[in-house]
């Protein structure tokens, strides 16, 4: 694959999603996309992945795997498969590399369920703000989203769905576990304190 340049790939991708994802996607947006991508590589460093065959396709499934939300907000893993198998070949990708990305963003279903370290890697770097000092801001662009999308309506049932979201999270890589988990562990700590207070 050394043939294949990631650049027009990503500068594709990231035109794609500013221009055709839904403005109400406050928290699926392109800001989220180049925050997984990021993420997805720094992960990927620290858990000893050197291989430029397996970065590429990881940075790839990364700019992908939100791009079915161009079309619809349910399944949209699915649909970000068909436009990743659709736009690869011109690139230069076989069909097998394909597959690889394709396995890793179905990975990203959640409940997530990775089955190998690629996978993992990116299934981690999907919720690394779960872990980070930023989550707190973050969770309210998720929270705005889903109040436009009629998935739930009033601060409380959020703070619910965020508390039983983070006691069944688990981090897949070594990395995230050492650097997030303790991190996610205070929020939701900090989550169980705001709801008992409240009630």
């Amino acid at each position: 694959m050394a043939s294949i340049q990631f650049a027009p790939i990503q500068q594709h991708m990231v035109l794609q999603l500013q221009n055709k994802l839904p403005e109400n996607l406050t928290y699926h947006c392109v800001a989220h996309t180049l925050d997984v991508l990021e993420q997805v590589q720094k992960i990927a460093t620290e858990e000893g992945i050197y291989n430029a065959d397996d970065l590429l396709l990881l940075k790839v499934a990364a700019l992908y795997h939100d791009s079915g939300f161009i079309y619809t907000y349910q399944n949209h893993e699915a649909k970000s498969c068909d436009i990743a198998k659709k736009e690869l070949p011109k690139y230069g990708f076989s069909q097998a590399q394909i597959e690889t990305v394709c396995h890793m963003i179905m990975a990203t279903r959640v409940p997530q369920e990775p089955h190998n370290h690629l996978e993992q890697i990116l299934c981690d770097a999907d919720l690394d703000y779960l872990g980070r000092e930023d989550f707190e801001k973050i969770a309210q662009t998720l929270f705005k989203e889903l109040v436009h999308h009629k998935k739930l309506e009033r601060e409380d049932e959020w703070n619910a769905l965020q508390i039983k979201f983070l006691d069944k999270h688990s981090y897949f890589t070594c990395y995230s576990k050492q650097n997030r988990e303790h991190v996610k562990q205070a929020h939701l700590n900090w989550l169980k304190a705001t709801v008992s207070q409240v009630q």
